[in-house]
C-alpha cells in the first residue's frame, strides 16, 4: 500500500476506527493486535503476517468466542458480524469461516474458539504462515454468505483509489 492500511480517511475517520465500530457493536468490545500508533496489544509475532496477529488474539483472550476481522475491510457491517457470531455461539467447531459465492474461505473475517490456540500454535512453530493451511488441523464450519462485499478488502493504493471512487 505504501502507507498504514488501517490509518486510511474513511468516512470522516480511518478505516481501522469504521472496522472496529463494526466489531464492537457486534461482539461487545474490541481489541487491536499489533499496531504501534492506536491503542493494541503487542503483537506475539511481529512480521509473521496475520497467523501471528491471530494467535496474540488468541492468546490475550479471555472468551470463548473470538471475532477476528482484518482492519482493511471497508464493507464488513455490524449486522454481518452479529449473525457470523450467533451462528458460531451454536457450533461444535474450532473456527466458523465464511466463504462467499466465490467459494473462498474468509479467514480474515471469522470467529475462532479459544480452543483453536494450541493446534494453530502447532502449526505455526512448524512453520505454517498461511491461515488456511493451518486450519486444516481443525474442526472448521463453513458459513456461507451470499454477497461478497462484506470482505472486499484493500491492498495497494489501486484497490483504495476503486474503492473510494465507488
Amino acid at each position: 500500500m505504501g502507507r498504514d492500511k488501517a490509518r486510511l480517511p474513511f468516512r470522516g475517520s480511518d478505516l481501522v476506527s469504521a472496522v472496529a465500530a463494526a466489531v464492537a457493536r457486534a461482539a461487545g468490545n474490541v481489541t487491536l493486535v499489533g499496531h504501534a500508533e492506536l491503542p493494541a496489544i503487542p503483537d506475539r509475532y511481529p512480521g509473521q503476517g496475520p497467523l501471528g496477529a491471530i494467535l496474540t488474539a488468541l492468546h490475550h483472550t479471555a472468551a470463548d468466542w473470538n471475532l477476528i476481522v482484518a482492519c482493511d475491510m471497508p464493507e464488513v457491517s455490524a449486522a454481518f458480524l452479529g449473525e457470523l457470531l450467533a451462528h458460531a455461539m451454536t457450533s461444535a467447531a474450532c473456527v466458523v469461516l465464511p466463504c462467499g459465492p466465490d467459494a473462498l474461505p474468509q479467514p480474515l473475517c471469522a470467529v475462532y474458539h479459544r480452543r483453536a490456540l494450541a493446534a494453530l500454535e502447532s502449526q505455526f512453530a512448524r512453520g505454517v504462515r498461511q491461515i488456511t493451511a493451518a486450519l486444516a488441523a481443525l474442526a472448521v464450519e463453513p458459513f456461507a454468505v451470499a454477497e461478497l462485499s462484506y470482505f472486499q478488502n484493500v491492498n495497494t493504493p489501486q484497490d483504495w483509489a476503486a474503492y473510494a471512487a465507488k
